[in-house]
C-alpha cells in the first residue's frame, strides 16, 4: 500500500518548493479571514456613530431619532450639477432610482451609495456624489454632483508589440525594431453621450491604420447602441509558430504580411448591470510565401490569403464597486462565437469568465477569478490555437511562454491589503484646467496563486500543454487617476522558473 504514496511523495518534490509555501501562506490567510468575518460581524460593521455620518452624508441635517420611525421617503426630483460636458441624461441613467418613488432609509442610502458606484464605473467622471439637497418632511429633493475627466487624449504613440514588458526586454533585448510609433487620437465622450472615437496611424514594426467609433444608446429608452470599427496594415514581421512555449517570429526586409477588418456591433443594455453584444466582422490577412515554407500549418488552407467572417454573442454582467480594481461585487463574461464558413476554416469558440470580490474588514481583499474555454473542432491551423499568454487572458508566473491549445483554462486567488495613501498636489495652473487638485495614489500590497491546464491534441516542440500549471508569488499594485493600475508582481512556478513581473491592467 505504500507504493502510491512514493509515486505522491516524488511528484511533489518536483514542484517548486517556494511556490507552495506561498499558495499555503494564501489559502491560511483566507480561512482565517473568513472565520475572523463569521466569527465577529463587527468586523466590517460601522460604529453607530459612523452610521449617523453615512446617513448625514446623504441626507443632510437628518437626525438620528427619524431613523427609527421606519417612514419612507418620496424623491420629489433630481438635479445634476458639474456634467459640463456629459449629457444629464447620461448621468441618470447609471442612477438606480427615478422620481416619484418611495425608499426606507436603509435602501435609499443602499441606492445612493450604487449610484454612485456606477457612475465611477463609466470612466467619466472624477468624483460623483449624490445627496439630498433639500430635504421636507418624507420629500427628498435629490442633486447628483459629478467632477468630469479630461476626454481628449491626442499623444504621441510608443507602443511595444510583444505581449509584455518583460519579453521585450529579455527575450527581444528591448530591440527598437519591435515597438510601434505613431500618433493616437482617443476621444471619450466625444458628444457628451459617453461615446467613444479612436484613431490610430501607426508606424514602425506594423504599419496600420484603424479607427472605431462606439456609442452606448440611440434609441429614446437607452437600451440600444452601437460599435463600428475599420483597420488595415501590414508588417516585416510575424509570429509563424510556438516552440518550446515561445512565440517564434520571421522577419524580412519587405513586408511579409497585410491584413483588414471590418465590422460593427449591437449593444443592448436594459438595466444597470447586464449588457449583451451582437456583431459581425470581416477578416482578411495574406502571408508571403516564406511564412508557408516555415510553417505549413500556419493557414491549414490553400493559398497565402486567408479572408473570413465572425459571428459573435457577447453576455456581460458586471456588478462592482470599482470595476478597475474592485473591493466587492462579482462580474461573468460569457463569449460564444464562429470563425469562418468553409470546412477548411471552421472554428467553433466558447469562452467563459467570472470574478467574485470579498471585502474582508476594512482595508483586505479576497478575490478568486475563473477562465475557461474550448474551440471546436480540435484540428485547428496555427493561427486559431493561442490560447493563454495572449491579451488579457494569461497565468501570473509564466509571462515568459505562451500555451497554445484548444480547450483549458484557470482560476486565480490572491488577498490585498491596503498599504496606504497618498494625495500629490498639482500645480496652480494645471488645476484649474483639470478640475482636480491632486492626483491620488492607492498601493496595495497582496499574495496570489493561480493553477491551469491547456489540452492540445498536436502539442509540437511545445511542453507546457497537457499539464497542470501552478505559480505563486507576491506583488505590489499601484492605482491612480484615469483608472490607471500598475501590478508589480514577483512569481515562482512548478517548473522552477521566477521572476519580476510588471503589468498595466484592470482586474475584468
Amino acid at each position: 500500500m505504500t507504493f502510491p504514496f512514493i509515486l505522491l511523495w516524488r511528484q511533489i518534490r518536483m514542484y517548486q518548493w517556494k511556490s507552495y509555501i506561498i499558495l499555503a501562506t494564501v489559502f491560511a490567510l483566507s480561512v482565517n479571514l473568513l472565520r475572523a468575518q463569521q466569527a465577529d460581524n463587527a468586523v466590517d460593521s460601522l460604529p453607530a456613530t459612523e452610521q449617523s455620518a453615512t446617513v448625514l452624508r446623504y441626507i443632510p441635517n437628518y437626525t438620528l431619532p427619524q431613523a427609527n420611525t421606519g417612514s419612507t421617503f418620496l424623491i420629489a426630483a433630481i438635479t445634476v450639477s458639474g456634467n459640463k460636458k456629459t449629457r444629464s441624461n447620461i448621468v441618470l441613467r447609471e442612477v438606480p432610482f427615478k422620481p416619484g418613488l418611495s425608499f426606507s432609509l436603509s435602501q435609499l442610502i443602499e441606492l445612493f451609495q450604487q449610484g454612485e458606484q456606477q457612475l465611477m464605473n463609466t470612466a467619466l467622471f472624477h468624483s460623483a456624489r449624490i445627496y439630498a439637497s433639500k430635504f421636507e418632511g418624507n420629500c427628498l429633493e435629490i442633486k447628483v454632483e459629478v467632477v468630469e475627466r479630461w476626454y481628449l487624449f491626442p499623444f504621441p504613440f510608443f507602443d511595444l508589440v510583444d505581449r509584455n514588458i518583460n519579453q521585450w526586454l529579455i527575450d527581444q533585448k528591448a530591440s527598437l525594431q519591435r515597438v510601434n510609433y505613431g500618433l493616437k487620437l482617443l476621444y471619450n465622450n466625444t458628444t457628451g453621450h459617453n461615446d467613444k472615437l479612436r484613431l490610430w496611424l501607426i508606424n514602425g514594426y506594423t504599419r496600420e491604420l484603424s479607427i472605431s467609433y462606439e456609442k452606448p444608446y440611440f434609441d429614446r429608452k437607452m437600451q440600444w447602441g452601437f460599435r463600428l470599427a475599420a483597420r488595415t496594415g501590414r508588417g516585416r514581421e510575424i509570429n509563424y509558430n510556438t516552440i518550446a512555449d515561445k512565440q517564434v517570429f520571421l522577419r524580412t526586409p519587405g513586408f511579409i504580411r497585410s491584413f483588414a477588418s471590418v465590422g460593427g456591433e449591437l449593444t443592448y443594455r436594459k438595466k444597470l448591470f447586464a449588457r449583451h453584444n451582437l456583431g459581425i466582422y470581416y477578416f482578411r490577412e495574406k502571408v508571403e510565401d516564406t511564412v508557408l515554407l516555415a510553417n505549413p500549418d500556419y493557414f491549414r488552407v490553400p493559398g497565402r490569403l486567408n479572408q473570413s467572417p465572425e459571428f459573435y454573442y457577447q453576455f456581460t454582467y458586471a456588478k462592482m464597486d470599482y470595476i478597475p480594481y474592485p473591493r466587492e461585487g462579482f462580474a461573468t463574461r460569457v463569449r460564444a462565437s464562429k470563425l469562418g464558413i468553409t470546412p477548411a476554416f471552421n472554428l467553433w469558440q466558447l469562452h467563459w469568465q467570472t470574478m467574485k470580490v470579498w471585502p474582508l474588514g476594512l482595508k483586505n481583499i479576497l478575490t478568486l477569478e475563473s477562465y475557461a474555454g474550448i474551440k471546436l473542432p480540435f484540428k485547428q491551423p496555427y493561427v486559431n490555437r493561442r490560447f493563454l499568454g495572449y491579451e488579457e487572458i494569461f497565468m501570473r508566473g509564466f509571462e515568459y511562454n505562451v500555451v497554445d491549445g484548444v480547450a483549458g483554462g484557470y482560476v486565480r486567488s490572491s488577498i490585498a491589503r491596503e498599504l496606504f495613501r497618498v494625495n500629490i498636489p498639482l500645480p496652480g495652473f494645471v488645476r484649474k484646467r483639470a478640475s482636480i487638485s491632486t492626483v491620488p495614489f492607492r498601493v496595495f500590497g497582496k499574495l496570489y496563486s493561480n493553477a491551469g491546464y491547456v489540452y492540445s491534441p498536436e502539442p509540437g516542440f511545445n511542453f507546457l500543454q497537457n499539464k497542470f500549471l501552478h505559480a505563486a508569488g507576491f506583488g505590489i499594485d499601484i492605482l491612480s487617476l484615469y483608472d490607471l493600475t500598475i501590478r508589480i508582481e514577483y512569481s515562482f512556478n512548478n517548473f522552477g522558473q521566477n521572476g519580476l513581473f510588471l503589468h498595466r491592467t484592470s482586474s475584468f
